[in-house]
């Protein structure tokens, strides 16, 4: 299968290439720069050249495909709401050019999405399009995009991690960096889902080969990794103090990323593992890669 992948100089996207190449698929990957182009070329990628806000260059990349993977996403989280509502746009665009084929789209959401009720783990089949977080937005353009007859499924990530990335946890380390404590909100036992990079590739491919058209699946591998647990890695990391820190103190210390450093959002993937046989195959959890992780590097 010829794969249009965004995303693909990516964190992720890199991940999902090689699992794409070993499986014996072709991968067709967005590049936006010259350096992002000569990377993909060197990994022996087809190039197509363009943009997430280039909505005619996602659209004749998605036309030349057997089937799209959409992980790409502006990671700004300074202006979130911007961002999904470009995302947004972007998988309408990928889905007008695959309108009347049988073609898969696969698109990127967050495990979230799959919270029914507050302390119960996120599970895929739930989603609620009132759902607070902006992130709703790619789910809600998938589902319209499904409702005109296009292959659409979506993969939920949890935070995506090996020792050089974590998620969101990354920007943790940052801030922590900076302000010279490792923090948590309250008593730290909010708690967020994760699994690592190599565990996460498979589940998109396996989505494109075989999902359920209008499925979500978990690409989780633990359930729930504690906000304190994770605070006392980095502060063991960095060799700085861990501290508590109320509500009202989160958001001079963390900025942007308090809205979601006090979440507890754990997340399930039995559905995953039962529909696709997915099952996850790194020994490393998120709190092996950041005690392993080189603080030395910024």
């Amino acid at each position: 299968m010829r794969v249009f992948l965004t995303g693909a100089t990516g964190f992720i996207g890199t991940a999902i290439i090689r699992d794409l190449n070993k499986a014996g698929h072709q991968v067709l990957g967005l590049a936006r720069s010259d350096a992002g182009a000569a990377s993909l070329a060197a990994a022996g990628v087809e190039v197509h050249r363009g943009d997430l806000e280039d909505l005619e260059s996602l659209r004749s990349g998605a036309a030349r495909s057997d089937g799209v993977i959409h992980c790409g996403f502006i990671h700004d989280f300074s202006r979130f709401l911007e961002v999904c509502e470009a995302d947004r746009r972007a998988i309408e665009a990928l889905g007008d050019a695959l309108v009347g084929s049988d073609r898969p789209l696969v698109v990127t959401s967050g495990t979230g999405m799959g919270t029914a009720a507050p302390g119960e783990p996120s599970t895929e089949d739930h989603f609620d399009p009132h759902h607070p977080n902006p992130r709703a937005g790619s789910e809600i353009a998938a589902e319209a995009v499904a409702a005109r007859g296009v292959r659409m499924s979506v993969v939920r990530l949890p935070q995506v991690h090996d020792t050089e990335k974590q998620g969101l946890v990354t920007y943790s380390v940052a801030v922590a960096r900076e302000k010279g404590v490792s923090a948590y909100i309250g008593d730290g036992l909010n708690r967020w889902p994760a699994v690592h990079v190599l565990d996460a590739a498979p589940v998109y491919r396996l989505a494109l080969e075989k999902g359920t058209p209008g499925a979500r699946y978990h690409a989780v591998a633990e359930e729930g990794v504690t906000a304190r647990a994770i605070a006392e890695a980095i502060g063991r990391g960095l060799n700085v103090p861990v501290v508590s820190l109320s509500p009202e103190e989160a958001a001079g210390h963390f900025g942007w990323m308090a809205m979601f450093a006090g979440m507890d959002m754990p997340a399930s993937s039995a559905l995953t593992r039962q529909r696709l046989g997915w099952r996850p195959t790194q020994e490393a959890g998120m709190i092996d890669d950041l005690d392993r992780m080189d603080y030395s590097a910024a």
